[in-house]
């Protein structure tokens, strides 16, 4: 492999890092959140408003069920008003970060909900208000859950970032299409292959590791 080659590698692995990081970022600072709306609002929770929780579940639903390629076009003019542009990595981020979201919000919701209820009922009859239920019982509680759910997020990200590297987002994806696929450079694909399946494996490793971490304390 070239010099030249080998460079431009390491630049589409930096590219993927940036947008798998400041999406991945964004959100667990907007699905956390989500997730425990969606928890605490629901029929018996301790922020109860059914109604609420209804128009949530709906929008979260909505945008989980929009395909990734479709929802990477269909936000170009958010993408625009936000960035400035619709190409590059800062530019996919935004399409990155509304489809990760929602993905995570349910993935959290799910290890919340796995709390169990006498903990929350020991809590109440102890007097802990609904915040601090929500700080010192449900959060922690949760947490190895959440841990391993946003290791599946950013793991979603790599594969969903080389996808917008389709459409001129750069990074791995985009050198994988404009060298390995359209110029016929079968050692770009196999390279850009091999970094994904080895920063996948490793962000899994991370994620499996910290997540045991957590549970054992």
């Amino acid at each position: 492999m070239s010099q030249a080659m080998f460079d431009l590698l390491l630049r589409g692995l930096n590219e993927t890092l940036i947008m798998t990081g400041v999406s991945g970022a964004l959100s667990f600072l907007i699905g956390l959140p989500l997730a425990l709306i969606l928890v605490t609002t629901d029929r018996g929770g301790i922020f109860e408003a059914v109604a609420v929780n209804r128009i949530l579940g709906g929008i979260v639903n909505a945008l989980r069920s929009v395909p990734f390629i479709i929802l990477l076009v269909a936000v170009i003019p958010l993408t625009r008003l936000l960035v400035g542009s619709a190409i590059g990595i800062w530019a996919a981020i935004v399409p990155l970060t509304i489809a990760a979201a929602p993905y995570f919000a349910r993935v959290a919701e799910v290890s919340l909900r796995e709390v169990e209820r006498p903990l929350i009922d020991a809590a109440r009859s102890m007097g802990a208000t609904r915040w601090t239920i929500l700080r010192e019982v449900l959060i922690p509680e949760s947490l190895p859950g959440i841990v391993s759910g946003f290791t599946v997020t950013l793991v979603t990200l790599i594969g969903a970032s080389a996808m917008a590297g389709a459409v001129g987002a750069g990074g791995l994806g985009d050198i994988a299409i404009r060298y390995g696929y359209q110029r016929f450079q079968t050692e770009v694909m196999v390279c850009v292959v091999v970094i994904l399946i080895v920063l996948v494996s490793g962000m899994q490793w991370i994620g499996d590791w910290l997540a045991r971490r957590i549970d054992h304390r």
